[in-house]
């Protein structure tokens, strides 16, 4: 029977779907709903809804009424660690030879070698630096006990054999000599519990052994005598026969220490999954390290990177719902790939490096193209999302009030509505209710609750729209708002701020501005408004897309052509 070959499955490529910071129902809701349909129709990928700031309370009603997780919450789309080919080298014991190390790091072709504990935490660095150093520095002949060498690393890098003692010891005490001379000569130069590197000469060895040497090394693999054997257990002396000679027995005894006397264990550079590359290329173009290792949230090591793998770090794929300006975004959009942009609105600051798709409409919601792709898509909407989708576009175009609705608004919210089993009118009342209920909240959660900044002729714009139905409420939120705008207009770094408190019912703004020229430009995108301490009522103007944002970038640049 033929061998069926199993092809390993390919790991899904995740992409976030995310609308603007200051997220209003219509950018969450969308996010959601086009997530669930890009991953029935796109096995390959793996879609997530995501948010770029806090749901307001409008959101969040919708969310509970409809039992939907609240998106995960993506503040930064820059690439992150994560992102980067990590390279996978193994942690070693802090033991091992300086020439285990170098042997490791040879097979891996690396530079640095990872030293950690049994738990796999990280506990130093070892580079080849540091061991070239190791070899080219002058050390005293004592330097193989100062480090406590282990037993087993002689015996590994001599190739040798323990006949008497532990190998499990250390040589903890005494120097390292080379007995080359007759014994006259060598009772002056050996002391109480030296390493003493020697031949097969019987006289030598057993001068070693009456000087109290604690270990002698036979080269050559020369026969030890039970004698020997005998007199070495009992002055406590220990004995390994290496097949080297004596010189490359000299020279490799030091190679046999062990890496924690050269590694580095304080202040290391470590980075984490969740860091952002931009953050950590600042600190490793300040550090002349070459590698920096890589550890979990539990702090435990997982591998190396290196300042070239920045070059080859994947862009994280990102599709855009309900926006296209670049301010509006989350942080680093620049860096990220953009798959799609599905909005509703005009078009903005935002530049790709490579074609995307692009679906722009002039209709009141971005739910409303969503739901026109499920049906382009052949996809059934089911209940949730019916009623997520629904409620975006009531609390978008205010209960089908704002200019900005159309009859493809309307005519998708009524199907919607059927299909999640609510009515229009008395479900938007209990949202907008829901949505306005700010009693409990400060004056920078009102102000940041639906906000938006626009880049207009070299100037900052934001501007933030809370609706009501209740006027009552509205003078109350002006009575806490406009002092509080004044102090943000002033910290922000803002060129103009407006806040629109809408009337659904009456269909009406009250418009708060601040900045240089505020008044005038407000006054004259607006006739035959007029503003009186910072204040204006608008009526018949209640969108903030078609309505505000068009009349104020006009007016705007009315008054930078009469300032030239």
């Amino acid at each position: 029977m033929e061998e069926k070959i199993v092809q390993p499955k390919k790991k899904k490529t995740t992409v976030c779907i995310v609308g603007h910071k200051n997220p209003d129902t219509d950018s969450i809701c969308s996010a959601i709903s086009y997530a669930y349909l890009k991953n029935k129709i796109d096995p390959e990928h793996n879609y997530i809804p995501c948010r770029a700031g806090e749901p307001n309370s409008e959101t969040m009603f919708v969310l509970e009424q409809f039992h939907a997780e609240i998106p995960a919450y993506l503040i930064n789309i820059g690439t992150r660690v994560k992102d980067m080919e990590i390279r996978e080298v193994p942690g070693e014991g802090r033991k091992i030879s300086v020439k285990e190390a170098w042997e490791i790091m040879r097979e891996l072709n690396v530079f640095t070698l990872p030293i950690t504990d049994k738990k796999g935490s990280l506990e130093g660095l070892i580079t080849i630096n540091d061991i070239a150093k190791s070899y080219m520095e002058e050390y005293d002949s004592a330097i193989v006990s100062k480090a406590k060498t282990p037993y087993r690393n002689i015996l590994k890098t001599l190739e040798g054999q323990m006949i008497v003692g532990d190998e499990n010891a250390c040589f903890e005490k005494g120097k390292v000599v080379v007995a080359a001379a007759n014994p006259d000569v060598m009772e002056n130069y050996i002391d109480e519990h030296d390493m003493v590197i020697l031949g097969n000469r019987y006289e030598g060895q057993l001068c070693a052994i009456e000087m109290n040497a604690g270990c002698i090394v036979v080269c050559l693999g020369a026969t030890v005598s039970k004698t020997i054997q005998h007199m070495a257990q009992d002055h406590g002396c220990t004995i390994i026969v290496s097949p080297l000679d004596t010189y490359t027995v000299s020279r490799l005894i030091n190679q046999s220490m062990p890496v924690e006397f050269f590694m580095r264990s304080e202040g290391l550079v470590t980075f984490h999954r969740t860091d952002y590359t931009e953050e950590i290329m600042e600190i490793m173009s300040h550090k002349r390290y070459r590698d920096f290792p890589i550890l979990d949230k539990n702090g435990k090591y997982i591998g190396m990177i290196s300042r070239r793998n920045l070059l080859g770090v994947r862009k994280r794929s990102i599709i855009l719902v309900d926006h296209n300006e670049a301010s509006q975004a989350v942080d680093n959009i620049e860096d990220s790939q953009i798959l799609e942009i599905i909005d509703h609105h005009r078009l903005g600051s935002l530049e790709t490096i490579n074609p995307v798709y692009f679906r722009n409409q002039p209709v009141g919601c971005t739910a409303t193209i969503v739901y026109q792709m499920y049906h382009e898509n052949n996809v059934e909407i089911p209940k949730e999302i019916a009623g997520l989708l629904c409620s975006a576009i009531l609390s978008d175009t205010l209960m089908f009030r704002s200019p900005t609705c159309t009859p493809v608004d309307r005519a998708a919210a009524e199907d919607l509505a059927d299909l999640a089993g609510i009515n229009c009118v008395e479900y938007a009342k209990k949202m907008f209710a829901a949505g306005s209920n700010l009693k409990d909240s400060s004056p920078e959660e009102i102000f940041y609750q639906d906000f938006k900044k626009f880049e207009v002729g070299g100037r900052t714009l934001g501007i933030g729209q809370i609706n009501s139905m209740s006027e009552d409420e509205l003078e109350e939120l002006r009575q806490r708002m406009v002092p509080f705008l004044e102090e943000t207009y002033n910290s922000r770094g803002l060129d103009m701020i407006v806040f629109m408190l809408t009337n659904i019912i009456e269909e009406s703004t009250t418009m708060l501005c601040y900045g240089e020229h505020a008044a005038q430009i407000v006054e004259d995108a607006f006739p035959p408004a007029k503003v009186e301490n910072n204040v204006a009522l608008v009526k018949s103007v209640v969108s903030r897309k078609k309505q505000v944002v068009p009349a104020l970038i006009a007016a705007i640049n009315r008054s930078e052509s009469a300032m030239l």
